[in-house]
């Protein structure tokens, strides 16, 4: 059985990446981001945490959050997140016998990807990922074009100029 080791620090700000079982195809999450958005503002007002960096894409998300001081489980916040919208949707995937067995819906990959943000350095590099995201997988050629990114806040704030990576042109060697 794996190890796996998390990377548990109270107060963390951390960089997720959260699948969908089956990708190829998929776009349940743009399908129901309404649904999505309802969940993680619910979650967040019961077990709050603040979020740095957020998208959405077809079949998988990557966001930055941020614990408040003390409080280092993350890990209940993702079960919230991915059980309450597995209930919200019907029950119309197809299933493995382990997961009928152990009564657990299709939807989304048991495991998730997280990373403890280290420095400044880190979290803008990160930060720089997850908005560019989009652009990486094709579905859009400015990133200024996808709207289910918290980018668009951070051109309202400054950080960020509308036109940034606004083309592959000089950004490519970036994403590979």
């Amino acid at each position: 059985m794996p190890n796996y080791r998390r990377a548990w620090y109270p107060g963390g700000t951390y960089f997720f990446t959260v699948n969908l079982l089956e990708r190829k195809g998929n776009d349940m999450l743009v399908r129901n981001i309404d649904v999505l958005r309802r969940i993680v503002r619910s979650v967040k007002q019961r077990h709050p945490f603040k979020i740095h960096a957020w998208v959405v894409l077809p079949d998988h998300l990557h966001c930055i959050i941020e614990l408040p001081g003390g409080d280092m489980d993350f890990s209940k916040r993702w079960r919230l997140i991915k059980m309450e919208f597995s209930k919200s949707l019907p029950r119309n995937e197809r299933l493995s016998s382990v997961r009928k067995r152990r009564g657990e819906r299709g939807i989304w990959q048991r495991r998730y990807w997280e990373h403890l943000i280290n420095d400044e350095a880190d979290y803008r590099a990160h930060m720089d990922y997850v908005h560019l995201n989009p652009l990486k997988h094709g579905l859009v050629t400015r990133v200024s074009d996808w709207p289910y990114s918290t980018f668009h806040g951070w051109v309202e704030r400054g950080v960020y100029p509308a036109d940034w990576a606004g083309g592959c042109e000089g950004i490519l060697g970036y994403l590979d």
